[in-house]
């Protein structure tokens, strides 16, 4: 239960701002909203440090709609991943203020945009193919409060373009590393900082690729200590993770 919402829950009660009954029904809403196809987690933000994050894949467009509308109204910040131009132009409808990322196929509300991390985070990727994978995690982790830097098409077969870019690689707090084909990047960049470097495998390659699982073994199996590794074309948890790595702490409301 979100703690600072209960609390503005009883003010308004105690000032007759809002009466008993629908004082109960939103102390009840507070752990979640059941809307009979889903379960809208309104305490996820309390529990790990942001709202829950709507899947768009599988879902029809009233269902997101619906789940969206929700999520703003107890959450400043929303995001919408692996949807589309139709879901955004009806989400837009309910939230006037939602933005489309083509790219990524993301929507986000941003209303908050308070600076929650440590240093800034650099996202890189190895090819311009890469892009739409590491933008969804970019603005995952602009969302989620984080100054982000982009290098694009920095890949090993132009070793000297990442080289390049090693001040602003070196000033990064973490480093979320997109690349496809052999997925060499990651292990190039963990060898030149000194910080967590989140990998991305990427489903972009030729038949032996095998849709990024070559990329995948190759970065699980990278001799940079630094390296870890997400799921294939996984840019939102990336862009998660790195966020949670980054975040200045924050204590708890007693």
């Amino acid at each position: 239960m979100d703690v600072n919402e209960l609390a503005k829950l009883l003010d308004a009660y105690k000032s007759g701002d809002l009466d008993s009954r629908d004082a109960v029904e939103r102390i009840k809403n507070l752990h979640f909203e059941d809307i009979g196809f889903a379960r809208v987690d309104h305490s996820r933000a309390s529990r790990i440090g942001f709202p829950e994050v709507v899947f768009g894949g599988g879902k029809t467009r009233a269902q997101i709609v619906a789940i969206v509308e929700r999520l703003a109204q107890r959450s400043p910040n929303v995001i919408v991943t692996r949807t589309d131009e139709g879901a955004y132009g009806e989400i837009r409808n309910v939230v006037t203020d939602a933005e489309w990322h083509e790219s990524a196929r993301l929507v986000r509300i941003r209303r908050d945009k308070t600076d929650r991390g440590v240093g800034p985070i650099a996202v890189v990727t190895a090819g311009t193919s890469d892009i739409p994978v590491a933008e969804e995690a970019a603005l995952v982790a602009e969302t989620m409060g984080n100054s982000v830097s982009r290098i694009w098409d920095a890949g090993v077969a132009g070793i000297h373009r990442v080289l390049a870019e090693r001040n602003l690689l070196q000033r990064a707090r973490v480093v979320i590393v997109a690349a496809g084909m052999e997925g060499a990047l990651p292990s190039v960049v963990g060898g030149l900082v000194g910080v967590p470097v989140v990998a991305v495998p990427t489903s972009i390659g030729y038949g032996a690729s095998f849709g990024g699982v070559a990329a995948l073994l190759g970065m699980l199996n990278s001799c940079a200590s630094n390296v870890t590794v997400v799921n294939i074309d996984n840019g939102f948890g990336a862009g998660f993770v790195a966020s949670l790595i980054n975040r200045r702490w924050e204590p708890s409301v007693e």
